[in-house]
């Protein structure tokens, strides 16, 4: 059973639990706090803050985040639709009351339920009730939305009106991680989309609670409006936060523009990923004068996960040693030396720089856990440590690595001849990647070390739009993806790993990955109880699928490299131990007065 804080005598019948909810009963705030540590409780509210999203998007031509086709602008999530709980970035596995004020779990751990507050509104003036919750899970629960809901909230059977401003959700397995979840469920207005699929409700200006409404959109940039009545301003949970009275969300076409549209002043803040832009783009006379600002802010996050994914439903990287063999040409060290200004870490992990990490042989407690699916499992997993990407380090070399990965493919049944690596039926090996920014650079040395073992690499650069319809319907061979660091990663797995998201298009699963002993994992995963059980259960999938070689592990950085305008801003003294820079700043920054 979870544990709650400030709980309120369970024996009366109308007894609530608590304000909040922690996975591992770790609340830090109590009942009725004045405000969060790392705001401002006073910041000033004004002015407009301009910026680009972090995302490779090239275009906006929808207004609901929910559905799987097209590309809705940023900042819908957090600006215009709450949330039953929030999130605080100094907890990573609590979250506190906003729509709804209290919380309660079943003594079987089989529902959860939550009441809402009175003073929630809507942007059109109508009180947040229940109805509407359940509206939205339906709604997110329907085929006409993205189906990476179905996955997240596979394990709620139903949501129930109890009461006007009661809300009940009851579960198909007791679990600490799904009131965490459930109590991150997007929550919006009944009258949004009535009456239209939910899959045809497209342009429709979004019906939140949000502290800021849409002001304006079009396919190039998105403004929002902060509402001076905002039902939660004074809130614990949002006291000093979201100060800016417009935020505007601009997307260019390229890198080049975005960075040359910086310099000119049209936008104040961008976040980049490019050691060779930081090193020689942001640099210069506004940057030595004070104009421009760039910092590379420090966090306790786990570290990113990037990597060139696999598809593995194509028949040429079924063999688990192609997929090892490709990574062996990969030359990390050459290009983060003379490409990357040695700016990066090499990605060994899923999780990397976290807790959540494998290393070595198993542990006591990750044997306990594989020793479960021991019949499944490769022997390797129980005997061998844990796989580490190759290096080119002395004594090693890019030579000696292509010598093994020849040997690897030569195992699967590919052999050179006529001028190509060839499989059993004469079939060239062709790998194609696709890209809608500037990775040739960094692709061009490892497609011509592919090339030593008869691999004909192909690059394909489209529009991403484009890009992410293949990608939704799994028409690739490679492509990049950032996992996020997570402090604690539980239920987004089902959808990133399982075989059910292998068969789903536009889920998380690109790989393809159908496996039953991760099948079995995630799902110990999603049920951990405790720190320790989460710890155990996570390196032991993590272990897992490194020994199926389903990437090609990229790199990370430890640093947050950002840049913003001058003298325009001011931030709270205490940062955060688990953010993401643009989030803090929309959220907790003010404008300079």
């Amino acid at each position: 059973m979870p544990v709650f804080a400030l709980l309120t005598s369970l024996a009366a019948p109308a007894a609530w639990a608590a304000h909040a909810y922690a996975q591992f009963g770790d609340i830090k705030y109590p009942k009725g706090f004045p405000h969060f540590e790392w705001v401002n409780p006073d910041a000033p509210k004004g002015g407009d803050l301009q910026l680009v999203p972090p995302l490779r998007i090239t275009n906006l031509d929808k207004l609901n985040p929910f559905t799987l086709k097209g590309t809705a602008p940023p900042g819908i999530g957090g600006l215009v639709i709450e949330t039953l709980l929030t999130g605080t970035l100094d907890e990573p596995t609590t979250a506190y009351g906003l729509l709804a004020e209290d919380i309660e779990v079943g003594p079987d751990a089989l529902s959860i339920s939550f009441r809402l507050n009175p003073a929630a509104r809507f942007h059109n003036g109508k009180p947040v009730m229940a109805e509407d919750v359940k509206y939205s899970f339906d709604r997110l629960m329907s085929k006409e939305a993205s189906p990476a809901y179905r996955v997240v909230y596979g394990d709620v059977k139903r949501a129930v009106v109890v009461g006007p401003r009661t809300v009940r959700f009851e579960l198909a397995r007791a679990s600490a991680e799904l009131p965490l979840l459930v109590g991150g469920l997007p929550v919006f207005s009944r009258d949004w989309g009535a009456g239209k699929p939910f899959d045809q409700v497209i342009t429709d200006t979004p019906i939140g609670s949000g502290p800021y409404r849409i002001a304006r959109s079009n396919p190039q940039d998105i403004t929002y409006e902060r509402d001076p009545k905002y039902w939660a301003r004074d809130l614990g949970v949002r006291r000093g936060m979201y100060n800016f009275d417009r935020v505007t969300y601009k997307i260019y076409k390229d890198n080049t523009a975005q960075t040359e549209a910086f310099k000119a002043g049209e936008f104040d803040y961008l976040r980049t990923f490019s050691a060779r832009e930081w090193a020689r783009v942001y640099v210069g006379k506004k940057f030595d004068s004070g104009e421009l600002v760039r910092a590379e802010l420090p966090a306790k996050n786990a570290g990113d996960f990037q990597a060139y994914w696999i598809n593995t439903r194509r028949e040429k990287f079924k063999d688990k040693r192609v997929r090892q063999a490709i990574g062996l040409a990969f030359d990390f060290e050459w290009l983060n030396r003379r490409l990357m200004y040695n700016s990066y870490v090499r990605c060994t992990s899923w999780f990397n720089g976290s807790d959540f990490e494998a290393n070595g042989l198993p542990g006591p407690d990750e044997l306990e856990v594989l020793d479960l699916l021991r019949k499944k499992l490769p022997p390797e997993v129980f005997s061998d440590e844990v796989p580490l990407p190759p290096t080119t380090n002395p004594p090693g070399s890019l030579r000696e690595n292509l010598r093994k990965a020849r040997d690897l493919l030569t195992a699967a049944g590919w052999t050179y001849r006529d001028g190509a690596l060839r499989n059993a039926k004469g079939e060239p090996f062709v790998l194609e990647y696709l890209d809608s920014g500037n990775s040739d650079r960094g692709l061009t040395p490892w497609f011509q070390a592919l090339a030593r073992l008869g691999i004909e690499g192909q690059y394909r650069r489209a529009d991403y739009a484009l890009i992410q319809k293949r990608l939704d319907v799994f028409d690739f061979d490679l492509f990049t993806i950032r996992v996020p660091g997570n402090e604690a990663p539980g239920a987004e797995l089902i959808d990133r790993f399982s075989s059910q998201a292998a068969d789903t298009e536009g889920s998380g699963n690109l790989i393809g990955i159908k496996d039953p002993a991760v099948d079995a994992l995630v799902a110990l995963v999603a049920a951990a109880t405790t720190r320790p059980e989460l710890i155990a259960r996570l390196r032991a999938l993590d272990r897992v699928l490194r020994h199926g070689y389903y990437t090609v592990p990229q790199w990370y950085s430890n640093t947050f490299r950002v840049a913003w305008r001058g003298g325009k801003f001011e931030q709270p003294q205490l940062k955060p131990l688990y953010y993401t820079p643009d989030d803090w700043l929309v959220s907790t920054w003010w404008r300079k007065r």
